[in-house]
Order: C-alpha cells, then structure tokens, then sequence
C-alpha cells in the first residue's frame, strides 16, 4: 500500500480538526499537515510535494481555486485535489459533470474515504486537465457567492459573509460584527438569518447569529447552557433554546454530538 502525504487547507478550525481525524486513522497517510489559509498553504507546498490535498473553496483574502491556480503558474505538482464545499446542490451537479473530487458539507467519515480512495488514483496529467476543464465554473460559483448585497439607509453595502463573525439584534436593527467594523442595517435578526443560513450561520440566542468559520471551541455550562469560544477570544452565550444548532454544528465537524447528547 503506497503511503500518502496529505495537506488540509481550510480556515475554519473545526473543519480542520475533523479532517485531520479523519486521515490519521487511515493506514496509507504518511504524514498529515494543515494551513488556516492558502498562503500559508502555498508555503508548504513550496517546502515538500504533497499527494493529496484537501481544499476549502470559500477562504478569506485567497480562494482555494485561486491557490491552485498559482501552484500551475508556479509550476509547482499539483497533488489529486478534494474540493471541501458547502456550495448548494447546483455546485455539486458542477462537481459530479467534470469528475472532479468534492466532499460536501455537512459531511460524513464514509465520505472523505471514498473521496481519497478515488483521488490518489489518478494521474498527474488527469489532475490537471480535469482541474482545468472545471475551473471556469468554479470562478463563477464562487464570484456568484463572494458577496451579499444589503441595502443601508444611503447606499447598497456589498459584503462578503465569511468576513462577517457575529450578528446582534439591536431594535428594529441588527448589527453586523466583521474583524475590520460594524455595520448597522435596518433588518430584523429573523429575515438576515434566513439570508445568511447559506453561508454557515447558525442561531445561538433570539437575538444573535453566529459565522460557525469563527467557532474554535464550545463548552458546556453547569446551568444547562453553552459557551461558544470564537475567532479572537471572545465567548458567546448560547441559549438553551438553540441548542440543538450546536448540535448539528457539532456533527458538522466532530461527527459525535459529545456533550450536546446529555
């Protein structure tokens, strides 16, 4: 059995812990690596060759299509290539027509195997010409789903979801929370959820979202409630009311409910 060396490239931690689980159970993976973004990513794959390497789509500043384009420009190997997605059933059709491997979030152990055991089986040159007959429908996909337009009092405020962290109900506003500011829009928490739930968004409390990319870890309280730990060190409270998204966050990535069974 050919051992493999695997590279997870994701910027969202839980995704990363649950992959790297995943591939460190397997007999033929060598070595397993991780990057929280694509340069960091590019790094790696400059210092050693890899032989497969798993790919988040949507990334900040750099998307994981952006990251092998430049790995061909460098004319660095491009390793057999899983796209992790969490695009809509349209993305997938996309997928399955260029068979190009994909694994779609939510997803299971069962699938990442699957999606490994085909990968390693091809060829350089099939990597690469099955990369290039997707890549115009990938850069649409992701310029399609890059941003959000919302309108505020004067103007049409373009954002991109995966910079936002946190969302608060404030009146008849409600607050978005990014790394960089804050925006106040005229919305109420109900319709922006509904909005955002394509984008990973989970409900914690009646007046809050939060972007689960940003959840590090959870922690349970003695009163019953929960505590989320995101992105930068600030904790959140979650309801008991919306326990059950913790729940499903937690299969999402853990593939164990843990604690939330109690």
């Amino acid at each position: 059995m050919k051992s493999m060396r695997a590279l997870i490239v994701d910027d969202e931690p839980l995704a990363r812990n649950a992959l790297e689980g995943v591939l460190r159970r397997r007999n033929d993976i060598e070595c397993v690596d991780s990057a929280a973004d694509a340069f960091q990513a590019l790094n790696l794959l400059q210092e050693r060759p890899y032989d497969v390497l798993l790919l988040d789509i949507r990334m900040p500043e750099l998307s994981g299509i952006e990251l092998v384009d430049r790995l061909k420009k460098r004319k660095l190997p491009v390793p057999s290539i899983i796209f992790v997605t969490a695009h809509d059933q349209h993305a997938v059709a996309a997928f399955e027509k260029h068979a190009v491997d994909y694994v779609l979030k939510p997803f299971s152990d069962e699938r990442i195997h699957h999606a490994l055991d085909m990968a390693v089986q091809r060829t350089q040159s099939e990597r690469v010409a099955r990369f290039m007959e997707l890549l115009p429908q990938l850069e649409n996909l992701v310029a399609k789903a890059s941003r959000i337009a919302i309108k505020t009092k004067k103007s049409i405020l373009f954002i991109d979801p995966a910079d936002v962290a946190v969302v608060e109900a404030q009146g008849n506003y409600v607050l978005l929370q990014r790394m960089t500011g804050s925006h106040l829009l005229r919305e109420s928490i109900s319709a922006i959820a509904q909005k955002l739930e394509p984008y990973g968004f989970i409900r914690i409390h009646r007046s809050m979202l939060v972007n689960t990319s940003f959840v590090e870890e959870i922690h349970p309280w003695t009163t019953g409630e929960y505590v989320l730990r995101i992105r930068g060190g600030k904790e959140l409270a979650v309801s008991r009311t919306y326990k059950k998204n913790l729940s499903s966050l937690a299969h999402f990535w853990v593939g164990s409910n843990g604690f939330l069974e109690e």
